[in-house]
């Protein structure tokens, strides 16, 4: 069942969607050559204590950390090590947390320094996919609308779309109805309605969409070895157009 918020409820997902939008942003300037991603896990977790709020991911399904971080092929759902990051390197980043009751949930993937021409257009399509399927979030349309939108600007550069992962409704949980997959055909599936709010998140790889998992049961990464980018934003669909709840 699609839970339908209302604006009492619409009202405290902007708030823990700008937090959420606001520790990003502070991690993105934390960013750079030398930095470990379990130092940016770390400054997470603080900012969470600091508001009294609860990190969406740690201990969900047993995930043992705050932000899940995913370089280079890693797709998603990668842990934060002690390892540096370097220059040339991306980053995904996602992160989420509960605040009075509501969660919020976003994704960026940060280059880290200097990348080549190659992978800053992969992380530039992945970021208008995500654009894209936000515009494609209408009161009337059809869940779909947004999955073909996300394909179709990824596939037109030939990039692969992952089809393991998925976006999906949140609200008083993490994860609600409905599931938005990041591929489809339109036309199909629920009718978006005012209220709704969603978690739109393309996953792109550079080359071919296949993805398998390793040995600790979460990480993703990209089965040819290529780049992977993650963009994701907490929406609500409103009568007014789309409106992004994660960002400053």
């Amino acid at each position: 069942m699609i839970v339908v918020k209302s604006s009492a409820e619409l009202e405290r997902m902007r708030c823990s969607g700008r937090m959420v939008a606001e520790v990003l942003q502070l991690l993105r300037e934390k960013i750079a050559p030398g930095v470990t991603t379990l130092e940016l896990d770390r400054f997470a977790e603080n900012k969470c204590k600091k508001w009294k709020a609860k990190p969406a991911f740690k201990g969900y399904g047993g995930f043992p950390y705050t932000i899940c971080a995913s370089p280079n092929d890693r797709v998603v759902h990668g842990f934060p090590n002690s390892e540096p990051l370097l220059d040339g390197d991306i980053i995904s980043i996602d992160f989420g947390l509960i605040y009075d009751g509501f969660f919020g949930d976003s994704a960026v993937t940060i280059a880290v320094g200097e990348v080549d021409p190659k992978t800053r257009k992969l992380l530039d399509v992945t970021r208008q996919s995500l654009e894209d399927g936000i515009a494609a979030a209408l009161v009337g349309a059809r869940l779909s609308d947004i999955s073909q939108a996300v394909q179709v600007c990824a596939e037109a550069h030939g990039y692969g779309v992952v089809r393991e992962f998925v976006g999906h409704g949140i609200g008083r949980a993490l994860h609600e109805d409905p599931q938005i997959p990041n591929y489809g055909t339109a036309g199909n599936g629920p009718q978006l309605k005012p209220g709704m709010t969603l978690a739109i998140e393309p996953m792109i790889n550079a080359g071919t969409p296949a993805v398998k998992v390793l040995e600790d049961g979460w990480t993703a990464v990209t089965l040819d070895g290529g780049m992977s980018a993650h963009f994701e934003h907490t929406i609500a669909v409103t009568e007014g157009g789309p409106e992004i709840l994660t960002k400053l």
